[in-house]
C-alpha cells in the first residue's frame, strides 16, 4: 500500500502563491501607513485615500513587481512538476491542515484559483467518490435504503468524524443499518454558497444511489448544521425531490443564533477603522473568511450577507424557519459539570452558547420552536466532544429509532 504523503507538489504551488500574496499585502499595508502618516490627519476620521508618490511610491511599486515576477516563475516550475507526484494518497495530517486553511482563507483561495482550495465532494475514508451509479456501487458494495449524511464543522474535514475511536456514522451503520455518507466542503465559503451546492449534490446523489432511497437523515456538527438548513431552503426553491425523503435533521452544537467570538471579531474591525492611523491594520482582521463571518449571526441565505450591516447595528435578517416536514433535533454542549440549580445562565461549549445551539430565543420570530423533547444539553463536554461523547450518540440513535410517521412535507417557500 502506498504511504500517504503530508505534502503534495500542488501544495507547494499553493503555499508559494499565498506567500506572494502575503508579501504584496504587507507591502500595501506599510505603504498605507506611510501615506497616512505623511498626510498627518486628525486622530479620528476617515484615512486619506491613495498611495505614496515619487521615489517612495516607486520603491513600493518595485517590491510588488519583483514579488509577482518571482511568483510567476516558481508557479510555472511547480505546475510542471505537479502531475508527476500527485497520485499518492493524502495523510490525515495534510487533510487537517488543508481543512483549517480553507476555514480561514477558503473564499480567497477559491477566488484566486489557488490549488489549496477544497472542493465539495462525497468522500469515503477520505477518498473522493464520484457521484455516479457505478462509483457509488463500488464505494458502497452493500448499499442500504437508508442514508445518514454527516456534515462537518468549520475548519474540519470528513475524517474528523472519527474521534477517540468513535464515529457516529459508523455506529449508526452498525446499530440502525444506515449507509453513512460523509460530505467534505470548503468551510471558508459563504454558508449559502455551500448550502446551494450541497442541495444540488443531494439531488444527484439520490438519483444515482444504487438502491431506491427510502429515508435520509442529516447530522450536522457546528457550521454543518447551518449548511444543512441552507441546503433545504435552496432545494425547496429549486424544486428538488430529495427533501421529500429527508426524515430527520440532528444539529450538534450548531450556532443557529450566531457565535459570539465572530461578533467580537466584527467589533474589532469597527474599532480599528475609527482612526486613520489604525485603519490600515483593519485589513488584517478582515482576513477571516466569509464562512467565519457568516457565523456571527448564522447567515443562511445570500441576502443575509449581501445586505450585511455594521457590527454596531441590529441584525436585519428575515428569520428562516426549520424545514417543514422534517423532524429536527438540537444538542448543545456545556463545559459545566451540571445544570445550575440557581437558574443562572448555562455556560456554553467554548465556542457556541447553549441557547444558540438549541435555537432558543426570547423573540418568538427567532426561536426555532423545537419542543423540549427534541432539545438536549450535554454537561461536562466541549464543542468537539459532541463528536465522540456516547451520551450524544445515544440521544441521536434514540431519536432515529423513533419511527413515528413522517409529518406532512411543506411544498411552499416561506
Amino acid at each position: 500500500m502506498t504511504k500517504p504523503v503530508h505534502v503534495r507538489m500542488s501544495d507547494l504551488s499553493g503555499f508559494q502563491r499565498l506567500a506572494n500574496d502575503a508579501v504584496i499585502g504587507l507591502t500595501d499595508l506599510v505603504e498605507a501607513m506611510h501615506h497616512t502618516v505623511a498626510r498627518t490627519p486628525g486622530v479620528l476620521g476617515k484615512p486619506p485615500i491613495g498611495r505614496t508618490t515619487g521615489i517612495t511610491g516607486l520603491v513600493y511599486k518595485s517590491v510588488r513587481g519583483v514579488t509577482r515576477l518571482v511568483g510567476v516563475g516558481l508557479d510555472a516550475l511547480l505546475s510542471t512538476l505537479a502531475p508527476l507526484l500527485e497520485d499518492r494518497p493524502s495523510s490525515e495530517e495534510r487533510e487537517a491542515i488543508l481543512a483549517a486553511l480553507n476555514g480561514v482563507f477558503g473564499d480567497y483561495l477559491v477566488a484566486s484559483g489557488n490549488p489549496l482550495a477544497s472542493a465539495m465532494q462525497v468522500r469515503r475514508t477520505g477518498i473522493p467518490v464520484v457521484i455516479t451509479r457505478a462509483a457509488l456501487t463500488a464505494a458502497y458494495p452493500q448499499p442500504r435504503r437508508k442514508i445518514v449524511v454527516l456534515i462537518h464543522g468549520l475548519c474540519m474535514n470528513d475524517l474528523q468524524w472519527t474521534r477517540k475511536g468513535h464515529n457516529h456514522g459508523a455506529a449508526l451503520a452498525h446499530d440502525l443499518d444506515y449507509a453513512p455518507v460523509y460530505l467534505h466542503y470548503n468551510t471558508g465559503q459563504h454558508i449559502s454558497t455551500n448550502g446551494r451546492e450541497f442541495g444540488n449534490l443531494m439531488e444527484t446523489l439520490l438519483h444515482q444511489w444504487p438502491e431506491p432511497v427510502e429515508r435520509v437523515v442529516i447530522i450536522g456538527h457546528s457550521m454543518g448544521g447551518l449548511v444543512a438548513r441552507s441546503a433545504c431552503h435552496y432545494a425547496l426553491r429549486a424544486g428538488h425531490a430529495w427533501p421529500k425523503r429527508l426524515d430527520k435533521l440532528i444539529f450538534l452544537g450548531t450556532p443557529h443564533l450566531g457565535a459570539p467570538l465572530e461578533r467580537a471579531g466584527a467589533w474589532v474591525d469597527f474599532l480599528m477603522e475609527i482612526s486613520p492611523y489604525t485603519a490600515p491594520f483593519a485589513r488584517l482582521g478582515k482576513i477571516r473568511s466569509a464562512g467565519i463571518k457568516d457565523l456571527r449571526q448564522g447567515r443562511l441565505r445570500d441576502e443575509d450577507w449581501q445586505t450585511h450591516r455594521s457590527a454596531t447595528k441590529r441584525d436585519s435578517r428575515e428569520p428562516l424557519p426549520l424545514p417543514g416536514g422534517v423532524r429536527c433535533y438540537a444538542i448543545a454542549a456545556s463545559k459545566q459539570e451540571r445544570r445550575n440549580s440557581s437558574g443562572a445562565r448555562i455556560r456554553g461549549d467554548g465556542l457556541v452558547p447553549v441557547n444558540s445551539a438549541l435555537g432558543r430565543h426570547r423573540d418568538a420570530l427567532l426561536d426555532l420552536g423545537l419542543p423540549e423533547t427534541q432539545r438536549w444539553v450535554g454537561y461536562g463536554m466541549g464543542h468537539l466532544d459532541l463528536l465522540s461523547n456516547m451520551e450524544v450518540y445515544e440521544h441521536a440513535r434514540d431519536w432515529l429509532t423513533d419511527n413515528d410517521s413522517k409529518i406532512p412535507y411543506r411544498t411552499t417557500v416561506e
